[in-house]
């Protein structure tokens, strides 16, 4: 093909090319508008642009806005606190009054009544936040049930009133309420009832809650002083020390988590430990058991059938493990983390001792993962050893 047809197919095929740029493109200016006035250049009805000129009644604007602002964050402020007021109780209606769902503490309530509906209503004037409070109960409204973990992790708390009224109390409720001192029940409550602040149902079947701080109260009740040797044998066995009563055939849910027990005393009869009984509880150092005789034995009692998931995990302090043939259910980590290495030693729960033999053992027990304690090992975890048809310590 020729120089003449290649430049003739080249401007076909693209014509702009052969045009110059200025030929082609557009200047974008519909208002021929002057490009040195156009940033001024005002349009009939709006504004004119305020280059490099100042705004009429600039300071009282700026005035006006700071006002709103802060006006704005006070009213903001308000009514987060109503709402905060306002949220300290949650009650649920129920068949039969009403639940109590959730207690959300102000940060200075220490004693609580539970048996009617109530709201927390604040004294005008008074700026004390210790005492600026106070409840108004609608006794129309009764309390009949206590909802789980109702109280979760508390820590101003120091004394719970349940009334008679009450006759469900989940035994989650009191969950890591770490100021409680003592549960007192009405005495006409058909359900339950306490022993020195210890929640119990009615018949004493079942302990359903150890209050946390309960040392703090028989430590003042028994005339212990604040400088207290808390390592003294009195203390030890006066304050740090329980013995759960012979009729007693449950530990309840969460019963003794969080406790700075020492001793516990466990009944012959007691037939299961439920989830969580004695979850860190990390000052357990021995568990008894007793016989209706009164003479006393090392560890877990004959005829315990039940030992819940994490019923005794996070207890370092235990040194002596032995489980008795009549355990049919171990739950998962039910003695987690109860072994360590300190300066090249194993403490802790460092053996298992099992009356059954290994066969009965793997047949007759129905284990949840991880329930053994494990410690480091190289670059592992090895769990502890297990004596089959071992005999209980003298």
């Amino acid at each position: 093909m020729d120089e003449n047809k290649k430049e003739n197919v080249i401007e076909e095929q693209n014509p702009v090319s052969a045009q110059s740029v200025e030929e082609v493109t557009p200047v974008h200016n519909p208002l021929n508008i002057a490009e040195d006035e156009i940033w001024t250049y005002k349009i009939d009805g709006l504004a004119a642009p305020h280059v490099n000129k100042p705004y009429k009644y600039k300071l009282l604007k700026q005035i006006v806005f700071v006002v709103v602002i802060v006006v704005a964050i006070a009213l903001a402020l308000y009514f987060s606190v109503q709402a905060v007021r306002k949220e300290t109780f949650d009650y649920k209606a129920k068949e039969e009054g009403y639940e109590l769902s959730k207690f959300s503490n102000t940060g200075y309530v220490t004693e609580l009544n539970v048996e009617y509906v109530t709201e927390l209503k604040y004294q005008e004037g008074n700026p004390d936040p210790n005492t600026n409070f106070y409840f108004v109960e609608d006794e129309t409204k009764p309390i009949t049930s206590i909802r789980e973990y109702a109280f979760n992790c508390d820590e101003k708390l120091k004394v719970v009133y349940i009334g008679a009224k009450v006759t469900s109390i989940d035994g989650k409720s009191f969950y890591s309420c770490n100021a409680l001192e003592r549960i007192e029940v009405a005495e006409d409550n058909p359900a339950y009832c306490d022993v020195d602040g210890v929640l119990y149902n009615k018949d004493m079947t079942e302990i359903i809650c150890f209050p946390i701080k309960r040392s703090q109260y028989l430590q003042s009740k028994l005339g212990f002083g604040e400088d207290v040797d808390k390592q003294s044998e009195a203390y030890v066995n006066d304050v740090l020390t329980y013995k759960i009563p012979a009729s007693v055939t449950k530990v309840g849910k969460l019963c003794f988590n969080y406790t700075d027990l020492v001793n516990v005393y466990l009944p012959e009869g007691l037939k299961s430990i439920e989830t969580l009984g004695f979850f860190r509880a990390t000052a357990l150092k021995n568990v008894y058991s007793y016989k209706a005789d009164g003479s006393v034995y090392y560890s877990l009692p004959e005829g315990l059938e039940y030992l819940g998931s994490d019923s005794f995990s996070y207890n370092q302090s235990m040194d002596y493990l032995y489980i008795p043939s009549s355990v049919n259910y171990i739950g998962h980590h039910a003695f987690w983390d109860c072994v360590y290495k300190e300066d090249n030693q194993i403490k802790g729960i460092t053996e298992i001792n099992v009356a059954l033999n290994k066969d009965s053992f793997k047949k007759g027990v129905d284990t949840g993962d991880q329930w053994k304690p494990k410690y480091d090992y190289l670059l592992f975890k090895k769990a502890v050893k297990i004596n089959y048809g071992a005999s209980r310590k003298a």
